[in-house]
Order: structure tokens, then C-alpha cells, then sequence
């Protein structure tokens, strides 16, 4: 591919951004099939712009992606963007490097919050959006609806008369066919190609201009070092040559072009040089950041730091010091945790880690709870084992009064289950805005809640919907804090023994709560082993054994089965501790445990 013979007007950098699950990836994958980049006897991954192995379980895309396709005698670079709000530091950047975007929504659901999410960051930027009403082969598709709750956001989120004008197409990710009309032949994606040549300005960069480029992602090589990812906004770079580096404090200093590439398809092609209106991997610059400028030597020249939401979710990871330390982790010191928290900052923009007033305790703070855990559990697969606290709101202080923030919250339940989820959610301090029955037996609620009522409701929605609700929430902005909130849990069940825990203890405790635990999990003395039905803490031996005798029971032994216990997932125990309360995260367990190692017996 000879990238550097095509001048801006044959480029179209393009984002495609969505809510999760309205089929983003999906239709990314038909795209790089029907341009042809895979050879005819290729096998094919579904979902290969996800190449994280957590975003393809949880089928989210966490990390921006590059690709390239060419269409005619143009190249269009698609950048795959998160669809979640906790990942507003990659759909910032990402939005740099584009003059388009096309909008996916689901022909039944319409926008959702994340979608309203990364809308407003994109009218912001003065894009005009393609909207694709996508998986219109569903039974219950209903397009029209769908684009009308469109063009309802669009006016509420401020779009000025040309971008509510929008374009639509129609279309079906999965099945490989987009069309202007609904009555249109259901045929290929070529609709959609067309669209973007027709629609998406061209970058606007002059390549005569000197050199600058923004960096907006950060790659590792271990042939390369760091690999630091942008557009060219003006001028030409050439690899091999020397050029400016200006850091975020303004300092400028020198660096060479060691390898420069451009994408085709899902690769990276080596290149001479690159001109104005490219999107470009450059290796050389081994501790250039996020927002930094490549420049010309002779004319440096900084473009505007790229400016990225505050965290509004704070928590302190700390170094195991349970009495199961050390035995499931390859990473346990306070070194090596310091040195993991603080390399994430290198690509993580909408993070913050400061350290406290003890070696082995840092303060991170993050976007929400998506955000956060998904770095927890990122640390833990590659071999971390450490504790972390329960998930505090960031308060703000402005003009005297106290700010919190607030979310969005959209709920798509059964009819039957709308009244219980009213109900709870006003516990929480939630404020219903809308709420819409579909005569299809779904009722759709709209809240908007303070970020700590939400905490712990995801949990909460699947009791109260039997598993059946869809949840969504996207950061809203700061408000005046409404005040305490009552706990909305009761106490918990506490080992105060060390040891494997038995079937007879456990049967004989059933009646004190629901526990975390099945027969044989090891526990120690303040680990959290399941929720009492009362308010208070009980603590409670599960390791105790039964006497054998030598006399037998008249009625023989009769096999009782146990209650089903919860099992606490990472995201789930997150939302379920207290203040005094700690996550213990190792690479093969998750555990709950009271913050004193000695808890009183009570």
C-alpha cells in the first residue's frame, strides 16, 4: 500500500462509536472482510479488532484500535472506539484523529446512555455523524423508531442544524449489508463505503506546512520499545530523520525516526514517509506521553494538549498483608505494585495514582467502577496478587458546597419487575425521569442517581428483574450532594478460624444467612465467608468438624442438600463491601475480608 502517494483528499479517517453491544465490532469485521484485506482461504476470528482477552469474554471493547481499508482509490482509517462512558479517556483522544464518526444504534433499543456518552464528545468536536441503525434483521426492529429517539438526542445534546440533518442507512452487521432505503436489495457493505467517501471530510492538513503530529495512543514493541500512534495534522515525517519532541511542560527536545508505519487492514506496513491527513505509528520516542507533539526541527510547534474527563471514582490498592499473603501471586512487594500502577499512566489518560502516607498503600482513582475493575483484573491475570478497598465517589468542593457526581441510569425490565426497581432505586436517592411500557411486556425506566446510589444496584437489578433486566448508566455531571444515604446491606458472616471449611459447619449455619463459600474453600480469621440476615456482623466457625462416635444414629444418615451459595465475582464483591471492608485479589481467588485482622467475636 503506497501511503505516501495519496494526498489528504483520498484519505477519510473515520471513528465508529456505539453503545455496548449494538454491534460495533461486529460490523467492523464485515468492513475488513469485504474490502478484501483477508486472503480467500484465510480463517477469520469474529470480533478481531478486540484482541484484549478480556474485552472478547465480556464482548466490550476496552482499548482504541487502528485499521485500514481501501476502497477505490481511497484509504479509510477506522478507528474502533470504546462504547462505555468508564473509557471516556480513549474516545477523547480517539475523536482527535478523525473528521468523521459513525454513529451505530440498535434498530429496537435506539440510542442508549453510552451512546448519549460519547454523541456529546463527538457534536463537541463539530462532527457530523453517519447514524446506522444496525441488526435491522431482528424480529423486533422497529428503524423509525429508533432513528426519531435519534434525532430526540442529537437536539437535547445541542447539535447544531447540519448535524441533526444526519445521514441514515440501514443495516446488518452480522448478516453484511448496509442500504439507504429499507426497501432497498439487501446485498453488500458498499452502501456504507460510499457513505463515508460522500459524507466524512477529508483531512483538512497541509502537508507543505511543517512537521506536527499529536500523540493520541501508545503501543509497547519488545523489538521496538514504545510505539506512539497519531494523525498528522501538517507537514510530511520521514523515517530515519531527526525531529522535535514537545513535552506537556513545553520543553522541546530531540529524537530520531527510527521506524515509521502506516495500517493495512489489521497490519502495520513499514514506510519512508507519511504526509498530512495519515494516521501513523512512529517508533523512536521512548518516553513520549499522551497529548505530547511531534514537530520539525526548524519550526517546533505544540497543538492543544488534548483535555480528558476527570476521574470521579477513587479507591486504595494496597499489598496483601492477609494471613494468605504471598501463596497465589508471582507480584506481591509494594515495588512491584508501585512500579505496574504507575506504568499504567503511561497509556491510561483517565487515570490518577498518588502515593499515601505508607509505602505500601496508593490511592487510585479512575472513571467508575467499569474502569477500575477492569484494571484489577487485568493486574491479576498477569500474575498480581494485592487488596483494594471499596469504590469512593470524588467529591468537589465549589463556591462553599459540596458537589458530587451524578449518572444517567436507563433500565429495560419486565413489566412486573419496574414497581420493585422504583422502589429500591428511590432508596437511593434516584430521581425517575421517564418511564415507557413497549406493550411487548418491557418496561423502559429513566433515572438520573447519584454514582454512590448505584453502587451495589447491579447486583440488586438482577434479583429484582430474576436476571432479565438490561442495565446502562453513563457520568452525567457534577451536582450538589444530596446528603448521606442509608447502607442498603445487611452484616456480614465472619470466619474466626483458619482452616477448610466443612459441609457439616456449614449446614448447621444455614440459618444465619446466605454464605460465599462452598464445603473445602480455605478461610482465615476475618474473612468474609457470606451476609448475615441481620444488620450486625456475626462472626462464626465454619471449620468445625463433626465428633465421630462409635454409636450409629437409629435413623441412618440422611444427605441435605445445601443452599446454593453467591458466588463473589470481582465486579459483584466490588459493589458488595463496606468502608471496613477489603477485596483480596490474587490470580486465583477473590476474596472478602474485614479490614482489622483481629475482628471482635461477637
Amino acid at each position: 500500500m503506497e501511503t505516501i502517494s495519496l494526498s489528504p483528499s483520498q484519505i477519510r479517517n473515520v471513528a465508529i462509536i456505539a453503545h455496548v453491544d449494538h454491534g460495533k465490532t461486529t460490523l467492523v469485521d464485515a468492513l475488513l472482510k469485504q474490502s478484501g484485506i483477508f486472503r480467500e482461504n484465510e480463517v477469520v476470528e469474529t470480533c478481531v479488532m478486540d484482541s484484549n482477552d478480556l474485552e472478547r469474554e465480556r464482548g466490550i471493547t476496552i482499548l482504541s484500535k487502528n485499521t485500514a481499508v481501501r476502497y477505490r482509490d481511497y484509504l479509510i482509517n477506522i478507528v474502533d472506539t470504546p462504547g462505555h462512558a468508564d473509557f471516556g479517556g480513549e474516545v477523547e483522544r480517539v475523536l482527535g484523529m478523525v473528521e468523521g464518526c459513525l454513529l451505530i444504534i440498535d434498530a429496537n433499543e435506539g440510542p442508549m446512555p453510552q451512546t448519549r456518552f460519547v454523541l456529546r464528545k463527538a457534536l463537541e468536536k463539530g462532527l457530523k455523524p453517519i447514524v446506522i441503525v444496525n441488526k435491522i434483521d431482528r424480529p423486533q426492529a422497529d428503524p423509525h423508531r429508533a432513528i426519531d429517539k435519534a434525532l430526540d438526542l442529537f437536539i437535547e445534546l445541542g447539535a447544531d442544524d447540519d448535524q441533526a440533518d444526519f445521514p441514515v442507512l440501514f443495516a446488518s452487521g452480522m448478516s453484511g449489508y448496509a442500504k439507504n432505503e429499507l426497501e432497498d436489495e439487501s446485498k453488500d457493505l458498499q452502501p456504507l463505503f460510499e457513505a463515508v467517501l460522500r459524507h466524512v471530510p477529508s483531512p483538512v492538513g497541509d502537508p507543505a506546512k511543517p512537521l506536527q503530529l499529536q500523540v493520541t495512543t501508545l503501543d509497547y514493541s519488545e523489538y521496538l520499545g514504545r510505539i506512539i500512534i497519531g494523525k498528522i495534522h501538517n507537514g510530511v515525517i520521514r523515517s530515519g530523520e531527526t525531529i522535535s519532541l514537545i513535552r506537556d511542560t513545553g520543553k522541546i527536545e530531540k529524537g530520531k525516526v527510527t521506524k515509521l508505519f502506516g495500517f493495512d487492514g489489521l497490519s502495520r506496513i513499514e514506510l519512508p514517509s507519511a504526509s498530512a491527513g495519515n494516521i501513523v505509528a512512529v517508533a523512536g520516542f521512548a518516553d513520549a506521553t499522551i497529548g505530547e507533539t511531534l514537530a520539525s526541527l526548524e519550526h517546533p510547534e505544540a497543538l492543544p494538549l488534548i483535555r480528558v474527563d476527570e476521574p470521579t471514582l477513587q479507591m486504595t490498592f494496597s499489598v496483601n498483608d492477609s494471613p494468605f499473603a504471598g501463596q497465589e501471586g508471582k507480584f506481591v512487594t509494594s515495588r512491584k505494585l508501585r512500579e505496574r500502577l504507575f506504568k499504567e499512566l503511561e497509556t491510561n489518560v483517565s487515570l490518577r495514582v498518588e502515593e499515601t502516607d505508607s509505602p505500601d498503600r496508593f490511592q487510585v482513582s479512575g472513571r467508575g467502577e467499569l474502569h477500575l475493575g477492569i484494571l484489577i483484573e487485568t493486574m491479576r491475570r498477569e500474575g498480581y496478587e494485592f487488596q483494594v478497598s471499596k469504590p469512593r465517589v470524588i467529591f468537589r468542593q465549589v463556591d462553599g458546597h459540596i458537589y458530587e457526581p451524578f449518572e444517567l441510569l436507563v433500565l429495560d425490565v419486565p413489566d412486573d419487575a419496574a414497581g420493585g426497581c422504583i422502589e429500591n432505586l428511590g432508596r437511593r436517592r434516584a430521581e425517575m425521569q421517564n418511564m415507557q411500557a413497549f406493550g411487548n411486556g418491557r418496561t423502559q425506566l429513566e433515572f438520573i442517581i447519584p454514582a454512590r446510589g448505584l453502587m451495589g444496584f447491579r447486583s440488586e437489578s438482577l434479583r429484582l428483574t430474576r436476571g432479565e433486566g438490561i442495565m446502562s448508566h453513563s457520568f452525567l455531571d457534577y451536582r450538589a450532594s444530596t446528603g448521606e444515604m442509608a447502607s442498603m446491606r445487611n452484616g456480614v458472616l465472619i470466619s474466626f478460624e483458619e482452616g477448610d471449611s466443612t459441609y457439616y459447619a456449614i449446614q448447621n449455619l444455614e440459618d444465619r444467612g446466605v454464605f460465599f463459600i462452598t464445603p473445602g474453600t480455605r478461610v482465615y480469621a476475618g474473612m468474609i465467608i457470606g451476609e448475615n440476615n441481620r444488620q450486625q456482623d456475626l462472626e462464626l466457625n465454619v471449620c468445625k468438624t463433626k465428633k465421630l462416635t462409635n454409636m450409629r444414629a437409629s435413623g441412618g444418615e440422611e444427605l441435605v442438600q445445601l443452599k446454593t451459595p453467591i458466588i463473589m465475582s470481582l465486579e459483584r464483591a466490588l459493589e458488595y463491601i463496606n468502608d471496613d471492608e477489603l477485596v483480596e485479589v490474587t490470580p486465583k481467588s477473590v476474596r472478602l475480608r474485614k479490614m482489622a485482622k483481629n475482628t471482635a467475636r461477637r
